[in-house]
């Protein structure tokens, strides 16, 4: 019997819990909704090209933030990033979706513009798999 050659594989990233807030203008929140209830198709791909998964976006209508949960399960964050900013319909879904916000950020311009983000990093401080 003849022997096998190696097979090099790579094991599927388990992913990173990633968490960010945003500020959502209170004449905004409808409009906010309504888009969002309707994401563009090229946008929902290039966040799955992009190895972004459970995805969801929360709002407390109180403090008027916005919440974002996903997790990251590929091997190069700054480059996925990178690539979701130069996609044109990306581009135009945060010119738009930006409109309705406010970073809690100081100097972030939009989400375009990368650094500093638009959206603020918030700690995990509990996790219960």
């Amino acid at each position: 019997m003849a022997p096998t050659p190696l097979t090099t594989y790579r094991l599927k990233n388990q992913g990173r819990r990633i968490a960010q807030i945003v500020k959502l203008k209170p004449e905004c929140v409808e409009k906010y909704k309504e888009c969002h209830a309707r994401v563009w198709p090229e946008v929902l791909k290039q966040i799955k090209d992009s190895n972004i998964e459970d995805y969801s976006i929360f709002h407390d209508p109180t403090s008027g933030t916005l919440f974002a949960s996903f997790k990251y399960v590929g091997y190069n964050w700054a480059g996925d990033m990178e690539r979701m900013r130069e996609n044109p319909k990306v581009q135009e879904w945060w010119k738009m979706t930006d409109s309705f916000q406010e970073s809690y950020v100081e100097g972030a311009k939009s989400s375009q513009d990368g650094e500093p983000a638009w959206w603020k990093g918030v700690e995990e401080v509990f996790y219960a798999p």
